[in-house]
């Protein structure tokens, strides 16, 4: 990777120190919804920590959620329509919080016919790839850019890292896994909510997914009609507590996808892996540093010297990250933030952009798609556009 594409791959807040002024700031239209996914993880304060915007509104459907909201974010203009909020107010930018994606389409859709010039929206992206082809169609007319909220895709060491393996630190790349945090959620709902992150992930690394195989298990049986129901967080049919697939990559790399329910890890396999003959890289979803490396063959148990994991950061293997509040910038959603601005106003795609967030909502269809199928391997583009498990 050349430093020109590494550098293109950054988000502006870490190349620039400031995006280009404008004679007025950009209006932010916040949409929540207090007890159904309320803001996300912090899609409503992201704003104020950007100097370029101004909160115009709020709009919550539960009054009291709106009423802390308004006090929190110092802002005076609340709705409880967000529909008539965005027809008021025009906003330039629309931050689209609840985590329940069953909001998501029509929250979308709303934005985009409001006018706005950028949305940026909670992961997972919508419930079904019929929702996200109507949406991306719908904001493809308009011109309006959608970021999705998967904030380690705007780490700055990712390129870092993709420039690592090109130079064969770890050797030939072999495989990738990833797993989820396998609490109560694991399975099913673990794909979902957090398997998003690591597919976002493996395909920055591996490239675009070409085929799936995969298995859905419910209590070490293999997932049937009688088993699914209405998931949480608006996810729709459901069914599964125990989850594994197998991509093919567009890279050549095969990538493996684990999720068992209350596996006993407290979390500590929530990440992905690119396993490769000299060395493994580990990334550490939403942890600071992002990435690990450890050399040395993972094949050989009885290596001379013992082997240790050392960081990869923004400067390099093993060295201080010289980016202050790093962490800070890309949990708060700051990163994010800029780089969308910076899209609309350079007239690019945002670095994790609806294309990307169509990807990971294909890849988790792809393995209830195969195992619906009996396993059987599904290629890319998937021809069933609903949630196959209605189609059980």
């Amino acid at each position: 990777m050349n430093r020109r594409r590494l550098l293109a791959s950054l988000p502006a807040v870490f190349v620039t120190s400031s995006l280009a002024a404008a004679d007025s700031k950009l209006r932010v239209a916040i949409i929540g919804h207090t007890g159904r996914g309320s803001y996300g993880h912090g899609l409503d304060t992201m704003w104020l920590k950007i100097p370029t915007v101004e909160i115009a509104a709020v709009a919550d459907a539960d009054e009291k959620g709106l009423a802390g909201e308004l006090k929190k974010l110092g802002v005076s203009k609340g709705f409880a329509d967000y529909k008539a909020m965005l027809s008021e107010t025009k906003p330039d930018l629309v931050a689209i919080g609840p985590r329940h994606i069953d909001q998501h389409r029509d929250m979308l859709l709303a934005a985009i016919q409001a006018g706005a010039k950028g949305v940026y929206i909670e992961k997972p992206f919508c419930r079904s790839l019929e929702e996200v082809d109507e949406v991306i169609a719908a904001a493809d007319k308009a011109g309006t850019k959608i970021a999705i909220a998967h904030r380690n895709r705007y780490h700055p060491a990712l390129p870092v890292v993709a420039k690592l393996i090109q130079d064969g630190v770890i050797g030939r790349v072999l495989e990738m896994r990833g797993r989820g945090k396998e609490d109560t959620r694991g399975g099913s709902l673990d794909l979902w909510v957090l398997g998003c992150h690591i597919f976002n992930l493996a395909t920055f690394f591996g490239g675009a997914p070409q085929a799936c195989s995969a298995t859905v298990l419910q209590a070490g049986n293999p997932v049937t009609k009688a088993d699914v129901k209405e998931g949480d967080e608006g996810i729709g049919s459901l069914a599964g507590n125990e989850v594994h697939a197998r991509f093919e990559l567009a890279g050549g790399m095969p990538l493996f996808f684990d999720s068992i329910q209350s596996a006993g890890t407290k979390e500590a396999g929530f990440g992905l892996q690119i396993i490769g003959t000299k060395g493994i890289i580990d990334f550490r979803i939403d942890k600071e540093p992002v990435a690990h490396l450890c050399t040395g063959s993972p094949f050989d148990p009885a290596a001379k010297e013992p082997r240790k994991w050392v960081p990869i950061t923004t400067a390099g293997v093993d060295k201080a990250e010289p980016i202050a509040d790093l962490g800070k910038k890309l949990s708060s959603h700051e990163a994010a933030g800029l780089d969308l601005i910076a899209a609309i106003q350079e007239k690019r795609a945002p670095l994790c952009n609806a294309a990307q967030g169509r990807e990971t909502i294909e890849m988790i269809s792809a393995i209830f798609e195969s195992h619906r199928l009996n396993g059987q391997r599904v290629a890319f583009p998937l021809k069933t556009r609903v949630n196959p498990l209605t189609l059980l």
